[in-house]
């Protein structure tokens, strides 16, 4: 495998290879990278029993223990300090069956204590979704999270052979 650079990446996009809804400006390329930006979608956990415990097994759905908040125009998100939530790009991002990518966080707010994906960062070729981040504060601090914001980066990646994604997270969705 080898990662894209601008220019390749710039002109996967003219041939259809990589595909970004509602669009893309080309000031959110990089060196090897696109920026995504932050929704006003957030999934939140619900507080639970201190003596509760969650099984964590294959068929274990996060969707069980949480709650969709979906804010106003101008309204912010607060990560209170070692929790989590869920939040979604705006974009889509649809791969072609010999691309493959990592999303990942960037560094400006990871020297905040922001980790804007945790895991599970590889994105499988073929996809056709928004990017689910899982975002946790592991400062000691309260971090207001503003929709709009370029808040993580994909990395692009050719695939030796092609191969296309069926899996539970296929359709991603909060």
């Amino acid at each position: 495998m080898s990662v894209l650079s601008r220019d390749e990446i710039l002109k996967s996009l003219a041939s259809g290879e990589i595909k970004i809804t509602p669009g893309y400006e080309e000031k959110s390329i990089g060196a090897a990278s696109i920026d995504l930006t932050l929704s006003n979608e957030f999934r939140v956990f619900k507080k639970r029993d201190n003596n509760d415990t969650i099984i964590v097994s294959e068929s274990i759905n996060y969707q069980d223990f949480s709650d969709i908040s979906i804010l106003k125009e101008g309204e912010r998100f607060i990560l209170e300090p070692g929790h989590m939530c869920l939040g979604i790009t705006e974009e889509t991002i649809e791969l072609s069956p010999k691309l493959c990518g990592l999303l990942e966080g960037r560094s400006r707010f990871a020297r905040m204590g922001l980790f804007v994906h945790i895991s599970a960062g590889f994105m499988n070729p073929g996809i056709k979704n928004r990017q689910v981040l899982e975002i946790f504060n592991a400062s000691s601090n309260r971090l207001e999270l503003v929709p709009g914001t370029k808040i993580c980066q994909f990395v692009f990646m050719e695939l030796k052979g092609t191969a296309v994604y069926h899996g539970r997270f296929e359709n991603n969705k909060l």
